[in-house]
């Protein structure tokens, strides 16, 4: 066990030991799971095998995440100079991003070389969109950071998902208006995941290619340019999806449409219970006040945090952007989910139990004590919410 230790003048020495330190294998290795549905395929034949990571990520995740609890635990501010200059940390993301593109052609030459039944395909299309999903979030932890391998290996990720406008976006466009009716990937009370897919997508789209263009054209440079972050990442992808229905055949269409607009779902599907119903103070001169902890919803469930590279840690991530996994920290009185990230989506999927778990858990946070003015409240619900919940 490495133990990070510093002499401080005032209150002596302090040391520190990352117990979870190996266990952040867990985020190198979960985007492999499906590879264990595909040996066993092989082993048995069985087609519904294939869906064993699928069961795994909605029932064994959110079971484990509530059996084994939540880590409340920060390590000492003193010593997270030393805990995130330890390269140990980062190899692990660097390590990650082949995992993706491993899993992806895996489950393509299944598809491709075997004869599966319709909805063997949907569902293998479906796994493989969901831990493509996956890699979007292990490019959010390197496009977060202000390394050129690191920001590299970011837009090579997102080529796997065929989202690579999502670092221009998320770090320029979402951490500035996160919380805020400006926001097209904060999600608002009253709206149901299914309508906030309808406006994300396409906003966020949208507001990618035009801070890229805002930030090209700054520099005297085309849009249409090799220079163009978003266009080169989507240039890996069309090769690599390229490639995949040259060495598979025509079958890799439907499967890969499938597994790029799943994959697009699993961010959505995290932007939605990240920020739900909360809102960031507008000031007299139209701007909005700074992003604290208790703009964002967290969860401290070990097991699924494990899974994502600390992600769930939402509430410094985005107080402190380019923080590095291993030292997000928790806080009182913010924000807090009632599972892990892979239960909520479940949750968020049927709006209607959602409403009635975490509409009133926004009322019932401290800083907002019940008062609807300090909801970011869906338009076209706000008449039934504040009927429901009264104009105080």
């Amino acid at each position: 066990m490495v133990t990070y230790s510093i002499e401080d003048a005032q209150t002596g020495s302090i040391s520190y030991s990352d117990r979870k330190r190996y266990l952040w294998l867990i985020s190198v290795i979960m985007p492999t799971f499906p590879l264990m549905g595909v040996f066993i395929f092989y082993q048995t034949g069985l087609e519904w095998t294939l869906c064993l990571p699928l069961i795994i990520n909605y029932t064994a995740m959110p079971i484990l995440d509530w059996l084994i609890g939540s880590d409340n635990n920060n390590p000492p501010e003193e010593l997270v100079p030393q805990l995130e200059a330890d390269k140990y940390y980062r190899y692990l993301t660097y390590a990650t991003v082949p995992m993706h593109f491993i899993v992806l052609v895996s489950l393509a030459y299944v598809v491709g070389t075997n004869d599966l039944s319709w909805w063997s395909i949907l569902v293998t299309a479906i796994i493989a969109g969901g831990y493509s999903g996956l890699g979007i979030n292990t490019a959010h932890e390197l496009g977060h950071k202000q390394t050129s391998i690191e920001q590299l290996l970011s837009k090579i990720t997102l080529a796997v998902s065929t989202y690579g406008h999502f670092c221009v976006e998320h770090n320029r466009g979402h951490h500035v208006l996160v919380a805020t009716p400006d926001d097209p990937a904060s999600s608002r009370m009253g709206e149901s995941i299914y309508a906030f897919t309808l406006r994300e997508i396409p906003g966020t789209f949208k507001r990618g290619w035009n801070l890229e263009k805002s930030r090209l054209s700054k520099q005297g440079k085309s849009t249409w340019s090799i220079h163009n972050d978003i266009l080169q990442s989507y240039a890996l992808s069309t090769l690599l999806q390229g490639a995949l229905i040259s060495a598979f055949g025509w079958v890799m269409v439907p499967f890969l449409a499938v597994h790029n607009v799943w994959a697009w779902y699993q961010l959505t599907s995290a932007n939605y219970i990240e920020h739900y119903g909360l809102l960031r103070e507008q000031k007299e001169n139209g701007r909005y006040e700074r992003c604290q902890p208790h703009h964002s919803w967290n969860a401290n469930y070990i097991m699924s945090n494990l899974a994502l590279f600390h992600l769930e840690r939402h509430s410094d991530h985005h107080a402190n952007p380019i923080r590095r996994y291993q030292s997000l920290r928790n806080f009182k009185d913010i924000p807090e989910l009632p599972n892990g990230y892979y239960g909520m989506y479940l949750l968020a999927y049927i709006p209607w139990l959602w409403y009635r778990v975490m509409d009133h858990r926004v009322l019932a946070l401290p800083h907002i004590d019940g008062d609807l003015s300090k909801v970011n409240i869906c338009p076209r619900k706000r008449d039934q919410i504040f009927a429901k919940y009264g104009t105080r």
